[in-house]
């Protein structure tokens, strides 16, 4: 039995290319965004998250639904899974690396090996969509 992940992520695109963000000590962007914790609805944990992590407070009335997304873990060895249930949103504030994150970028199609393979699958979904370069 695969053992999965689940994670919410954050899509925010601009220029037409997708934020993502690096933590420290590793090498692949990835969504930004982050595991639920008890109690949590999808939209409490990705505001929680996303002020963690890029230091900007999600618009609540703006989250929409983008998609569910499944890739290979990076850095398993046992083929786990994760599973990145995505959302679109609005924001208030300026982008900025915060906490365990060192760096953040936007990445185009042709810049998609910069990172995870989760966020490799969103870039071409969003390609495919003609929403990114």
């Amino acid at each position: 039995m695969k053992k999965e992940i689940d994670k919410l992520a954050w899509l925010y695109f601009k220029d037409g290319k997708l934020l993502n963000a690096r933590s420290k000590n590793k090498e692949l962007f990835y969504l930004p965004g982050g595991k639920r914790e008890a109690g949590e609805s999808d939209e409490q944990a990705l505001i929680r998250e996303i002020k963690e992590e890029v230091s900007v407070d999600l618009i609540a009335s703006s989250i929409k639904f983008a998609g569910v997304f499944k890739a290979p873990a990076d850095g398993k060895t046992d083929k786990t899974i994760v599973r990145l249930t995505c959302y679109f949103a609005d924001f208030s504030g300026e982008l900025s690396p915060d906490a365990e994150i060192e760096e953040i970028d936007f990445i185009n199609y042709e810049n998609k090996s910069r990172c995870s393979l989760g966020s490799i699958k969103v870039i071409e979904w969003l390609k495919n969509k003609n929403l990114i370069q």
